[in-house]
């Protein structure tokens, strides 16, 4: 044991008196700035998926008042009619806030937070201080973002990527103004919080294991929560030069993605830039963002199923291979997202090739997913329910990007619906399973309560229909060639047949918008009035189960448990029980299961 830990032990339990301002707010706990980082992504969820259920009603009625409209859009939904110009600024924002504000913020930090000291036995993060700047700089990322909803010209209206010049020249549109400057603001300090936290995780996991806690022994999602961060370090700087440079071409006249550029009839002094460089650096990033969303999902989703299958996860090894293959995958596929952007055509093959690749670590989760399942002794609460979900999804979803991904077809389907239905059921739906899923899982942990559990299989059960009504349809709407992005379709009489779709999404939609209200009543309820929790509810291996209810300064009293076993020992031959925990010292003559 080393130095600090002994005197951690000795300390810990006299803690200096904390005030409401250092317990609450400025906390250094890794528990509570967990809650900070779940309830600030709950709150940025319900403004983004608000904005969707607003331009849905545009999409399905777009000849319609709406009195919504007048209410909650202002200057922009006059007699409640919606503005063009914020039309694509509800898109633009909602995508902004889900990816980034909810499933990357939402997700990782929470998870992270919570399960990275707990799991593998630390007193706390490597440092509390650096994590508490994360999350005070993603609330300021935030509150920029909401913020930007307020200005007089409109927020950001350039779709969530950003593409020059429409958000490179102020003067391109109404959304090109200063909301655009307080979402490259905003997102400026939010790769700069994402970065702090990345960092603190990577040194945690990798220097503060409890004893006997190998490598080959940590739970998946510890696993899923260290490579994401690894991907985050090498991805989000890239997007902070492309946010800066852009910076750049707006105030200070230079032209790094700038040339040629006649505006009602003006020419423009610019020259030499160019928009493609922008998409490069951006999907640079971009790609590697979906895994940063995807991977803390489903190391959730194992470590959920194998306890609720009450079965050790089928193919250990092959699932952490499978995490590092999808890391370094996703790094060199990003191509994929600019095949039409008049790229050499031997470039897209090698795109395709490597986007096709990604597809075998991939399909290696979804199967081991399966076989943990198989003849499980099967417990379906809520965050089982969920988790299975997100296999559900990241199937479906998964096979159209094998469509997608191939340069010559993606040619007639780029910027069409089938876009939309391929990435939100892949990584929006998917993602937002697995947040679900560790919502319900982890509750107890996080809050020392439990969540109803009845109310929990009708919020599952509407989602899941609602969110397979939405993007299924979008399918078919976007092989017929059904642009996206688009206010309406009216003015194209080659659309005229595809508007009865476009209804039946949207009610779809305001279906599974209603569910997330049963969720945040369950959620809000249950932290003040739940069922008080036992220690360990879900009888479960890993070691946050062996920390008290009662959250303490340091996570246990006394020592550190030690850890003897890999953290997937379910229903093992021999033993009286169906779990044996982590901190369990092997029986004489009991062999370590392989894996």
């Amino acid at each position: 044991m080393s130095k600090t830990e002994t005197s951690h032990d000795d300390h810990h339990d006299h803690h200096h008196k904390e005030t409401f301002i250092t317990k609450y707010i400025f906390s250094i706990d890794h528990k509570m700035i967990s809650k900070q980082y779940l309830i600030t992504g709950l709150i940025m969820g319900i403004v983004g998926i608000a904005m969707s259920l607003l331009f849905r009603l545009q999409l399905a009625w777009p000849e319609q008042s709406f009195g919504i409209f007048d209410v909650l859009l202002g200057k922009w939904g006059t007699d409640g009619v919606m503005d063009p110009n914020i039309y694509l600024a509800l898109v633009t924002i909602h995508g902004t806030i889900m990816v980034f504000f909810v499933l990357t913020a939402g997700l990782s930090g929470t998870f992270s937070n919570i399960l990275i000291p707990l799991q593998i036995g630390a007193r706390d993060m490597a440092s509390g201080l650096l994590n508490m700047f994360s999350y005070w700089l993603f609330f300021i990322s935030s509150a920029l973002m909401i913020a930007s909803l307020f200005v007089e010209a409109g927020p950001a209206a350039a779709g969530w990527t950003i593409y020059p010049p429409l958000s490179a020249l102020p003067q391109a549109q109404l959304g090109s103004g200063a909301g655009m400057t307080l979402w490259l603001l905003s997102m400026g300090v939010f790769v700069v919080s994402s970065l702090l936290a990345a960092l603190n995780y990577i040194v945690t996991v990798v220097n503060l294991r409890t004893k006997g806690m190998t490598f080959t022994r940590l739970p998946l999602t510890i696993w899923a929560f260290l490579v994401t961060a690894i991907i985050g370090v090498v991805s989000f700087p890239v997007l902070l030069s492309a946010v800066l440079l852009l910076i750049m071409d707006r105030s200070f006249g230079t032209s790094f993605f700038l040339s040629d550029i006649f505006i009602q009839g003006e020419v423009l002094h610019y020259q030499g830039g160019s928009p493609v460089l922008f998409e490069h650096l951006f999907w640079f990033l971009g790609h590697p963002e979906v895994y940063i969303v995807l991977l803390p999902a489903l190391g959730i989703a194992s470590e959920v199923i194998a306890t609720n299958s009450r079965k050790p996860i089928f193919g250990y090894r092959a699932m952490v291979f499978s995490i590092l293959a999808i890391a370094f995958l996703s790094t060199i596929v990003w191509g994929h997202h600019m095949f039409i952007t008049g790229m050499n055509p031997f470039l897209g093959s090698v795109f395709t090739f490597t986007t096709l690749l990604i597809a075998i670590p991939s399909a290696v989760k979804a199967f081991n997913y399966i076989a943990t399942l198989w003849k499980g002794n099967i417990q379906f609460n809520p965050g089982m329910l969920f988790a299975i979900g997100l296999v559900s999804t990241f199937i479906s979803g998964g096979l159209t990007g094998i469509i997608l991904g191939n340069s010559a077809l993606d040619i007639n389907l780029h910027d069409t619906y089938f876009v939309v239905a391929h990435f939100h059921l892949v990584m929006g739906i998917s993602a937002l399973y697995g947040l679900f899923a560790g919502v319900y899982h982890w509750f107890p942990k996080m809050f020392r309560r439990m969540m109803n559990k009845n109310l929990g299989y009708v919020h599952f059960w509407i989602t899941a229909i609602g969110a397979y009504g939405v993007f299924f349809p979008m399918h078919f709407i976007g092989m017929a060639g059904l642009p996206r992005r688009y206010y309406t379709n009216t003015n194209f009489p080659y659309f005229d047949d595809l508007a009865n779709i476009n209804v039946v999404i949207t009610i779809f939609a305001l279906t599974a918008g209603a569910a997330q209200l049963i969720f945040l009543y369950n959620f809000i309820s249950s932290m003040f009035y739940g069922k008080k929790t036992e220690q360990n509810p879900w009888r479960s291996n890993t070691l946050e189960w062996t920390a008290p209810i009662k959250h303490i300064h340091g996570n246990w009293p006394g020592k550190i448990p030690h850890v003897h076993r890999w953290p997937y020992d379910y229903s093992k031959p021999g033993s009286k029980e169906d779990f044996i925990p982590q901190n369990i010292p092997l029986k004489k003559g009991e062999k370590e299961l392989q894996h």
